[in-house]
């Protein structure tokens, strides 16, 4: 349909999950697409052939999130390389669970850094940003409570976001995921699993696929009136 045509989109964490899903959907729409993640290995290197053979320019990046240099420094080579940055994904999130009473201190620190901090440090001067964040940073989740604060993060910048910088044209929203199944979500064990499953009315783990749709209408031009919004990609859930 070419919604994204002309543009260019910049999909932190990339190389897999429901990074790759975004970042192929978008270029599937005619959209540049700048990637990162941790390490180019054989991954990034696969999810950059998938989305060159879609036609569009396309390049991965090797970069830490958490760290403001390394950050500042590839999005500076992002907007050398491609010129002006249309659309932004923050998709880079961990995951290092535990009861909060038995949480480390360096548990913590490691999820608010990458889920939280590398989104605050990727700054645009237009265009629409996209925060994923996840329903336990809108519901909370036991046993989760540095990843369900580092989501819930990830919504309030985007709404602050959306209200400091509308007037320059620049859109934000955050999506919030449900139950989706990545290599993520893989490592929980069965009784996790088993105890979402329980929640979803339409009875299935989402895809990448899936959320990468929403994040599609979010940054093309079919959303110019949306901005400040959370959207579930949950089917249905209501924990």
């Amino acid at each position: 349909m070419g919604l994204l045509t002309g543009k260019t989109a910049i999909v932190t964490g990339a190389a897999r999950g429901i990074g790759k899903a975004i970042a192929l959907k978008f270029a599937a729409e005619g959209a540049n697409i700048a990637f990162t993640d941790l390490v180019i290995d054989e991954n990034g290197q696969n999810t950059e052939k998938e989305i060159a053979a879609l036609g569009v320019k396309v390049k991965g990046y090797a970069s830490n999130a958490a760290n403001f240099e390394d950050t500042e420094k590839v999005v500076n080579q992002i907007k050398d390389d491609f010129g002006s940055v249309d659309i932004l994904v923050n998709n880079a999130g961990i995951t290092k669970d535990g009861l909060m009473m038995r949480m480390s201190e360096a548990q913590w620190d490691a999820v608010i850094a990458v889920n939280l901090k590398s989104a605050f440090m990727m700054r645009q001067k237009s265009g629409s940003i996209i925060n994923m964040a996840s329903v336990v940073g809108v519901h909370g989740n036991a046993g989760q409570c540095n990843y369900s604060a580092s989501k819930a993060g990830m919504i309030g910048l985007a709404k602050s976001i959306a209200q400091e910088l509308g007037s320059r044209g620049i859109r934000a929203n955050a999506i919030a995921p449900g139950f989706i199944i990545t290599d993520m979500t893989a490592k929980l064990s069965d009784e996790v699993k088993a105890e979402w499953a329980k929640k979803i009315p339409l009875r299935r783990g989402g895809t990448p696929e899936d959320v990468a749709d929403v994040a599609t209408f979010l940054a093309s031009d079919m959303s110019s009136y949306v901005s400040g919004q959370v959207i579930q990609v949950d089917g249905g859930m209501n924990m």
